[in-house]
This record gives structure tokens, sequence and C-alpha cells, in this order.
């Protein structure tokens, strides 16, 4: 495999370069570069882009804040239904949002990027003004709203909004995406407060929901005058979806990868969900219980922008491994939780490397493309099987969900569940990077 900077290095003019299979891509749907692609590296225009990425992705965490929403749906608001049905709700919206990157990314990658922020920004509001106008007890209507609605349109910017900072950076790319994301750790700890403090506020539900749809407008309206492209859209002709699947899945460490992110998010959610609702049911004050989701979420800027220092010294795969390995360990020990002492420092912890995880997972998988103009691409099919891998894994967790959330909460069993998904997802991603040295001939991948 060539290396991701090869779009930059190659010279066309070199007989070497011709002589390499030139025929090949085009037959596999993907058109080799013409000419070098420059990257700046920096510059007025590629820090406001970053800017804006970072205060779009105060919004990106929406989905974490889901564990707010889980505890007042469970202990307020549709006590008539099953705790294992209110879960659909935050893991249909996780998988939209990571499974609409089938196509979001190919439509990023041709050029529809301010159709996409846009569109999916007006659908996202939107929706939260529905889910506003739900009734107590009407699972339906909160399912489509939140479940639907939220997760389709978090989904359409997804790609877009990450993918944006690669068209500045090469060299530097995993630091700037490190740091245009580190925002969704500030979404992250200032949304679940915010909710908390509306829902069981003198405001309520339904107007505070409100509150957070205009909040959230208007974080997109800043984002939106902030984020600019700079590289041409790829033309059509240079392949379908089903062409890119295709030539992807030949290769033995993108399938380990993809196959990797489906088993580690099966698990990987299931403490964000639930340590909120877990804190209060092991007798810590609600009060206090409430900071449980914004500790976690702070603490996940420190695992985004840290790493991103030295993480291109040592290899993504070398930094995501202990990462992931770290994250299951976290869950089981969540089996042992019961003292305020020890649900924050599970949830700082686990917020750390949940972070250092999210924030790099795109740049780990970005760095397995061949030339710049397949990273929405690859990034779009990975996340979809990502997405669908978390279903099938919510699937799985629900009789388990069913019977721990009975009154004597058996933790263990979903805990055991997660914490064997997200250990095989770490065996899946050391198998993808011994694959990647062997390609690369060096080990720092």
């Amino acid at each position: 495999m060539q290396a991701p900077s090869s779009v930059d290095t190659e010279c066309p003019d070199d007989p070497q370069h011709e002589k390499s299979d030139p025929d090949s891509n085009v037959e596999e749907g993907l058109t080799p570069p013409s000419e070098p692609v420059s990257f700046p590296e920096g510059g007025l225009r590629a820090w406001r882009t970053i800017c804006g990425v970072y205060v779009w992705s105060i919004l990106l965490m929406y989905t974490n804040a889901y564990g707010v929403y889980n505890d007042f749906y469970v202990r307020e608001y549709m006590t008539t239904i099953s705790s294992s049905q209110l879960s659909w709700i935050g893991s249909v919206q996780l998988m939209l949002v990571l499974s609409v990157g089938l196509f979001s990314g190919r439509l990023y990658d041709t050029g529809y990027f301010y159709h996409l922020m846009i569109g999916g920004a007006f659908l996202f509001v939107f929706s939260l003004f529905m889910l506003s106008l739900s009734s107590p007890g009407q699972y339906y209507q909160v399912f489509l709203a939140q479940g639907i609605g939220a997760g389709l349109a978090i989904g359409i910017m997804y790609i877009p909004g990450i993918a944006v900072v690669s068209q500045y950076f090469q060299r530097r790319r995993t630091f700037a995406m490190g740091i245009a994301t580190s925002g969704s750790g500030l979404g992250g700890a200032v949304q679940p407060i915010m909710l908390n403090r509306l829902f069981y506020g003198r405001v309520g539900f339904n107007n505070g929901v409100r509150i957070s749809a205009a909040f959230n407008a208007g974080v997109l309206i800043i984002a939106l005058l902030l984020m600019r492209t700079r590289l041409p859209s790829t033309p059509r002709k240079d392949g379908s979806t089903l062409s890119h699947m295709r030539t992807f899945f030949r290769e033995g460490p993108y399938i380990a990868t993809v196959v990797g992110t489906m088993f580690v998010l099966a698990g990987l959610y299931f403490p964000i969900f639930f340590l909120q609702l877990s804190a209060i049911k092991n007798g810590i004050n609600a009060d206090l219980a409430f900071y449980v989701l914004p500790v976690l979420n702070a603490f996940t800027i420190l695992g985004r922008v840290i790493p991103s220092l030295f993480v291109h010294r040592m290899g993504i795969y070398n930094f995501m491994i202990p990462c992931v390995i770290s994250c299951a360990i976290l869950i089981y020990c969540t089996l042992t939780v019961r003292t305020v002492a020890a649900t924050f420092t599970i949830a700082l912890l686990y917020g750390l490397f949940v972070g250092a995880y999210v924030g790099f997972l795109a740049p780990m998988v970005g760095s397995l493309a061949k030339q710049d103009s397949e990273i929405g691409a690859r990034m779009g099919i990975c996340f979809t099987f990502t997405g669908f891998g978390g279903l099938v894994g919510t699937l799985a967790e629900i009789p388990l969900l069913a019977r721990c959330l009975t009154s004597s909460y058996m933790w263990w069993r979903p805990s055991l569940f997660a914490g064997l998904c997200v250990t095989c997802g770490a065996v899946l991603f050391t198998l993808a990077r011994f694959g990647v040295a062997k390609q690369k001939g060096t080990h720092r991948v």
C-alpha cells in the first residue's frame, strides 16, 4: 500500500511512477491524480475552518447527551415504557449518525459540502423542535424526532464536518483534526448540564428542548459562517460507492479496521448512556450524579488535544490500540463502582480514552487512503458498517438490559458484554496494525 502522502510526493513525470500499473485505479473506479496536490499546512482560511469545525463539534456530542434524556425518560417522562425500548432511541440515533456517512462521504467528495452542512443543520433544529412537541408516554413521537430525525441530521453533517480540515493539512493532519474536533468535549460538558438543569428545573422538558434547539441553532450558524472548502470536487466518473467498496475491501488492514470499529461501537457507548442512571441507583445524590456525564465529556477534550501533539511520531495505530484496551478495562471496572469517588474516577478516565478514540478514529481510517480524494469515501463506508455494528450490539444488549434494569439492577451482564465487544475491537485493530506495518515497511503506523 502506498503511504497516504503519496499524492504529494510522487511526480507524474517520474518514469517509475508511470510504470506502476497506471490503469489499475481506473479499472477499480479510482482515477489517479494527474498532478501533485499541495497543502498550505496553515494560514488564515485554514485556521478559520478549524475554528468553525471546533464550534460545530459542540453539537457533535449531542448523541452523548442521550444519557441525560435516557435518565429522564426512565424516571419521569416515559415510565410505562421499558428501558430496553428506550435504549433503541439512542442506539438508532447513533447508528444513523455513522451510517449516513455511506452517502454523505461520497457527496462530500463530489463537492456538496455546503448542501450537506446546511441541510443537516436545518433538519437537526427542526427535529429538536418536533421533539419539544411530544407528549409524555408517547414513544413513537420521541423515537421519530430524536432517534430518526436528529440521527439523520447529525449523520448528514458528520463526515463533511470532520473531513473538511483535511483539505488544508497533510503533514499535520492528525494534529489539526484533533484540535478541531476537541470542541465536542466542550459540548459534551455543556449540553448535559444545560439539559439536566432545564428538564429538572422550572422550565421543564418541552421548553427545555426548545431552548436547547435555539442554542444549537446559534452554534450551527456560527460554524457555517466560518467553515470553507479549498480543494476542487472529485468528478462522479471517478467511481461509484459500490466500486469504492469493492476496491477498499480487497485490503486486509481496511477490513480489520472496519470490523474492529463495529465491535468497539457495540460496547463503547454503554457507560456513556447509563453511567448517570447507574450512579443514581447506587445511592449517589441526583444533583451530584448530574455532573458525571459533563465530567466524562469534559475530559474528552484532553483526550483529543494532548495526544495530537505526539501521535504522529508514534503512529496512529500504535496509539489507538492502547486507548481501546484501556476503554475495555474501564468498562469491566464499572462492575465494582459503588461510591462517588469511584464513579467520577471512572468517568474522567473513560472520558480521556473515549475522547482519544473518537477524536483519532477518522485520521486512523483516513491514513489507509492511497490518495486524498478517497478520504471521504473510506470514512463514510467504514462508519456505515460501524453504525450497523452498534445497532447489532444493541440488539444483543436489549435482553441483558431488560434483566439488569429490574428491581435488582444487575449491571454486570451488559457491562461484561460491552467490555468483551471492545476487547474484540482491540484485537482486530492489532491485526490491522501488523498488516499496515508490513505494507509500509515501518512499525511507526
